[in-house]
């Protein structure tokens, strides 16, 4: 099976993961940070901003069975890319907004995307659409976290109704 890989910033990267890995065709979803200027962030460092990283989950996807364009679905479907550096009660830039593209191919959609939905709101949409940089998985208890410890901790909804 050939994967390929999409990153999405949408707030609690819980919730964003979980929501990923519900789709058929998502082969992994890990939490981790993106964005940032730091080496080998660790989770009070991001929320301390002091590195300037996003929460962020890297999906591994067949896109056999699930298209980016469906990914991108996901992604505007479970959180408010209106808000700047938030999401709900969750405030701070590592909660903002943001599409790290993997090649011209995924910048060219995740624009369109973005246009295209831009057409659902009254207010400017803030998601960054950056050329992905280093993704660094997070520490091992954000892992599957829903999965190990309930849902509803987090203001990203994994199944994708607002």
């Amino acid at each position: 099976m050939e994967t390929q890989t999409a990153t999405f910033a949408a707030g609690c990267f819980w919730g964003v993961e979980a929501a990923f890995r519900q789709l058929p065709g998502v082969v992994d979803a890990v939490s981790g940070y993106a964005g940032g200027h730091a080496e080998n962030p660790t989770y009070q460092q991001v929320c301390g901003h002091r590195t300037g990283h996003a929460e962020a989950v890297e999906v591994t996807f067949d896109p056999k069975r699930v298209t980016y364009e469906e990914l991108l679905n996901r992604f505007w479907q479970i959180h408010d890319p209106t808000q700047l550096n938030r999401q709900g009660p969750d405030v701070g830039d590592q909660y903002r907004s943001a599409i790290f593209t993997h090649g011209a191919e995924q910048e060219r959609a995740a624009i369109a995307s973005r246009d295209r939905e831009q057409q659902r709101y009254a207010r400017p949409i803030v998601t960054q659409i950056v050329p992905a940089p280093r993704f660094w998985p997070a520490e091992e208890y954000h892992q599957r976290y829903f999965e190990k410890n309930g849902g509803a901790a987090c203001h990203v909804i994994p199944g994708g109704a607002r």
